[in-house]
């Protein structure tokens, strides 16, 4: 008796044990909102993050809208914390009662139509308008600020995030150069004209830049795009000018839109990338230095995938 006693309190002892580590796997889970697999990009400024494409291209999407918006680089910082707490920067069609998308805003609330809110731009941009309004905001905590936004019913839970989204800050703010590796395998989403359009939609959107019209006096001290055929005139060559001053501004611009272009590389068939003497291929996935002769900060050259 005293033996199957022993043996049957053993077997409870392990059941507990078993329970508690699920429990403590759940919360984990549930706190850390990411995937533990398929993540294709790293990124490296003073820190290391890793992020599936997605992810990768909603961060690069909201990084953009805040220096479109003129807003500081914290504020770029909190709204990255932000997105990674309230959706794991994934585009969600749901949440929490009428939640939706990034920032898991609420129609009900006043941030806008699911339709709207389902838009990383307008969601973006809502978010940093709102940031604007809260009197101090700059010198807050993370976790404090993004707390004024949203009205969480977990406040502390932003802060968690901040130093991910300080390394991704630098990086797609331009702070590093070939800070942003996307490994890109199997059949690109897009190809071609296709894949053009997609890319220069999404410069314009993102970062407000306009294509060039040949017009130098509209152009001075604004970067610019434009696209170009191959040698067998098929439309896969796109370039981003670089017109801005000074030159140290320049370069940090250079590679804002060169991470922004390797960010959105998978969802837009971007097969190789050049900037400042560095080349990133899709195939390789990671950056090398090119020749002496090939070196250039004015302009950023993208080539997506031709029409098959």
């Amino acid at each position: 008796m005293r033996t199957r006693a022993v043996a049957t309190g053993f077997v409870v002892l392990v059941l507990i044990a078993a329970i508690g580590m699920i429990v403590v796997l759940r919360q984990a889970g549930e706190g850390l909102r990411l995937p533990l697999a398929g993540r294709a990009c790293t990124v490296q400024a003073d820190g290391e993050v890793t992020l599936d494409s997605q992810q990768m291209a909603n961060a690069a999407t909201i990084a953009a809208i805040g220096v479109q918006r003129e807003m500081p680089e914290r504020a770029v910082v909190v709204a990255l914390a932000t997105a990674y707490q309230e959706s794991g920067l994934r585009n969600l069609t749901g949440g929490d009662r009428d939640s939706v998308g990034l920032f898991q805003q609420r129609p009900s609330q006043g941030w806008g139509t699911p339709k709207q809110i389902r838009d990383p731009r307008y969601a973006a941009g809502k978010f940093y308008a709102a940031l604007k309004k809260v009197r101090g905001w700059e010198d807050m905590r993370v976790t404090d600020a993004a707390q004024k936004v949203q009205r969480s019913a977990f406040p502390e839970a932003y802060e968690k995030w901040a130093d991910e989204s300080q390394v991704l800050t630098r990086a797609l703010l331009g702070h590093a150069s070939t800070a942003v590796t996307c490994a890109v395998g199997g059949d690109p989403v897009m190809r071609g004209a296709a894949a053009i359009a997609a890319l220069t939609e999404g410069l314009a959107l993102d970062w407000g830049l306009r294509a060039f019209t040949g017009d130098d006096d509209r152009q001075v001290g604004r970067s610019y795009f434009t696209s170009a055929v191959d040698s067998s005139g098929n439309p896969t060559l796109l370039k981003v000018g670089i017109n801005e001053s000074p030159s140290a501004e320049g370069v940090r611009a250079g590679w804002r839109y060169t991470h922004w272009l390797v960010s959105h590389a998978k969802e837009h068939g971007v097969k190789r990338v050049t900037y400042d003497g560095r080349e990133w291929t899709a195939k390789r996935g990671d950056w090398k230095r090119l020749p002496d002769s090939d070196r250039g900060d004015t302009e950023v050259l993208a080539e997506v995938h031709a029409d098959v």
